[in-house]
């Protein structure tokens, strides 16, 4: 604020403190930067442990039972499908049984008709492909995880980027 009552040599302008809004940028950029990163972590452990399913041993393999199975959590809501799956494979002259699609097993929907699709997709008796996990033999699964998450990683790495760009500029570069 100026004082046009005083003579010029006593007038002073009062600069206002920045440092309320610097903390709020910095805070805002970690924030963004964090948020980020646990995206970033959680994509870069799913695309491991996809990578390793990879490298896990394929074993031949015989579907037991598929079929649909249903489920109702109560009189009001809706009834729920999912492959209801086993299959019998063979690891170093020992029978063991799976019931696993993929990793976390047979997913849940309120489409029967997809489940149905899932169902003839694997027919009783076919012989198909298991992958087994080599530390624990009793886990095996027909469909290994995605790649997806790291061919995607870059995304969530941008706001990780961002945060630390806006946290820099708040920190290191004064306004003129």
């Amino acid at each position: 604020m100026i004082d046009d009552t005083a003579p010029p040599a006593t007038r002073h302008t009062a600069k206002p403190s920045n440092s309320a809004g610097r903390c709020y940028l910095i805070l805002l950029g970690l924030t963004i930067a964090l948020l980020g990163g646990v995206f970033v972590t959680l994509m870069a452990r799913s695309f491991l442990r996809a990578k390793a399913m990879r490298q896990w041993p394929e074993v031949a393999c015989v579907i037991l039972t598929s079929e649909v199975e249903e489920r109702r959590h109560d009189e009001n809501s809706a009834t729920e499908y999912r492959q209801d799956l086993s299959y019998g494979y063979e690891w170093q002259g020992v029978a063991h049984t799976s019931d696993r699609l993929s990793l976390r097993g047979s997913p849940w929907s309120s489409k029967r008709a997809l489940v149905e699709e899932r169902v003839a997709s694997y027919p009783i008796g076919q012989r198909t492909t298991c992958w087994v996990n080599p530390a624990d033999v009793n886990f095996a699964t027909l469909k290994p995880d995605s790649l997806a998450p790291g061919y995607s990683i870059w995304f969530p790495a941008l706001f990780v980027v961002g945060g630390l760009g806006i946290t820099f500029r708040a920190i290191f570069l004064k306004k003129t």
